[in-house]
């Protein structure tokens, strides 16, 4: 296992996955060999758009059925962490979270998946002129904000404003104010609010696709924690082949489009790997 695992790294560092390419060539030995063979994949609900199309390109060349679970990972890491429930494959959202799992035994280990960015979104056309995120301060703008949404959904977001120091105003003009992201972003695509601080992946839902203008965010205002995600094989593994075999697709980039299209930096990317070391997302 050990020595697997060593050579599973010396593979990730080298910038290709030779299992996770040799499965989706003509010519793999894997090409259907998991035919019937069923895996148990969670990840946080936020990684839902890249997952879903990625694990049906997994399925159709390999003939494995992947049983997927996209919900809050802080509740999905809570089961797991207590002993309540078991998964084979985990992609969690927080570094700290993997860690515990890994501390615990329950995850064998864990790579470096994805990261999030946090972006200004205005409505179509930035009918009020917003440049940047200190424009949040003026008092002719209006913001719609979820600060009551689940983690880290409404506090990021809080955070950010903060350290950019325009909260207190971001606050006094909002005109949508509660605990539902979606319901937030709804306000502001239909032009009843000027701006708001989100995730670039909120702005890729099939909703608010086209409806939205996106605004960059210096990165000395994004908090560290919300921003990587992970992925990893659990104890409970089954067919520890098959669960290689898709945790290596997954990184691999044959995947990385859907990842990129969602909305987030793939691991793999030139920017992932320079956030992969900024954040230290490594499995020690």
């Amino acid at each position: 296992m050990a020595k697997d695992r060593l050579n599973r790294r010396a593979f990730l560092k080298a910038g290709s996955l030779a299992l996770g390419a040799s499965i989706f060539t003509g010519a793999s030995a894997f090409a259907g060999g998991f035919t019937n063979k069923t895996l148990q994949a969670w990840s946080c609900g936020g990684l839902a758009e890249a997952f879903q199309p990625a694990n049906h390109a997994f399925e159709q060349k390999t003939g494995a059925a992947i049983a997927y679970t996209g919900a809050f990972a802080g509740a999905l890491g809570k089961s797991l962490l207590s002993g309540t429930a078991e998964t084979e494959v985990f992609a969690p959202r927080v570094l700290e979270l993997a860690r515990k799992l890994r501390a615990q035994g329950k995850m064998r280990w864990f790579e470096p998946l994805c990261f999030t960015r946090y972006v200004v979104a205005t409505p179509k056309g930035n009918p009020a002129g917003i440049e940047g995120i200190a424009d949040l301060s003026r008092d002719d703008v209006r913001t719609a904000l979820a600060p009551d949404a689940s983690p880290p959904g409404g506090k990021a977001s809080l955070i950010i404003m903060e350290k950019a120091g325009v909260v207190e105003k971001a606050r006094k003009n909002a005109v949508q104010s509660g605990d539902c992201v979606q319901t937030a972003m709804t306000t502001l695509a239909d032009g009843k609010a000027d701006a708001a601080v989100i995730e670039l992946r909120i702005s890729r839902l099939p909703c608010f696709a086209g409806r939205l203008e996106i605004l960059p965010i210096p990165e000395k205002y994004i908090p560290p924690a919300p921003v990587p995600f992970t992925i990893g094989m659990m104890k409970w593994a089954k067919n520890l082949d098959l669960a290689e075999a898709f945790i290596e697709y997954i990184l691999s980039e044959k995947s990385q489009r859907f990842f990129e299209a969602a909305g987030f930096i793939h691991a793999r990317s030139s920017e992932g790997r320079r956030l992969t070391h900024k954040y230290g997302v490594t499995d020690a």
